[in-house]
C-alpha cells in the first residue's frame, strides 16, 4: 500500500532503497540514453577529427600540386625563352654569314683588280724597259 501511494505522488524507491522521483525503468532508460548520446558525441568528435586531418591532407596535396603546375609553368617558359634565343642567335649568325659573304665578294672583286692593274703594270714596265 505504500508502493501505491509513493506511486500516486510519482515516488519510488531504487535497488538501493533510496528515495526517487523517477521510475526505475525510466531512470534506466535515462542513463542509458545518456550513455549512448555520450558515445555518439565522441564518434562525431573522432569523425570531426579524420575529417580534419583529411582536409589538411587534401590542402597539402592542393599546394603540392599547384607548386608542380607552377614548376611547370616556368619549365615551359624556360623553354620557350631558349628557343626565342636560338631563333634570335640563329639570325644574328645568319646575317653575320651574309655580311662576310658580301665582304668576301668585295675582297675578291678588289684582288682581280689589283692582279689586272699589277698586268697591267708589269706590262707597262717592261715595255719601258724594251724601249731604251
Amino acid at each position: 500500500m505504500a508502493k501505491g501511494i509513493l506511486g500516486d505522488a510519482s515516488l519510488h524507491f531504487d535497488e538501493l532503497n533510496k528515495l526517487r522521483i523517477l521510475d526505475p525503468e525510466v531512470a534506466q532508460q535515462t542513463l542509458e540514453l545518456k550513455e549512448e548520446c555520450k558515445a555518439f558525441v565522441d564518434k562525431i568528435a573522432e569523425f570531426q577529427k579524420i575529417v580534419g586531418s583529411l582536409i589538411e591532407l587534401v590542402d597539402q596535396l592542393a599546394k603540392a600540386a599547384e607548386n608542380e603546375k607552377m614548376k611547370a609553368i616556368g619549365a615551359r617558359n624556360l623553354l620557350k625563352s631558349i628557343a626565342k634565343q636560338r631563333e634570335a642567335q640563329q639570325q644574328q649568325l645568319q646575317a653575320l654569314i651574309t655580311e662576310k659573304k658580301m665582304q668576301l665578294e668585295r675582297y675578291r672583286v678588289e684582288y682581280e683588280t689589283l692582279c689586272k692593274i699589277e698586268a697591267d703594270q708589269n706590262e707597262f714596265i717592261d715595255q719601258f724597259i724594251f724601249q731604251k
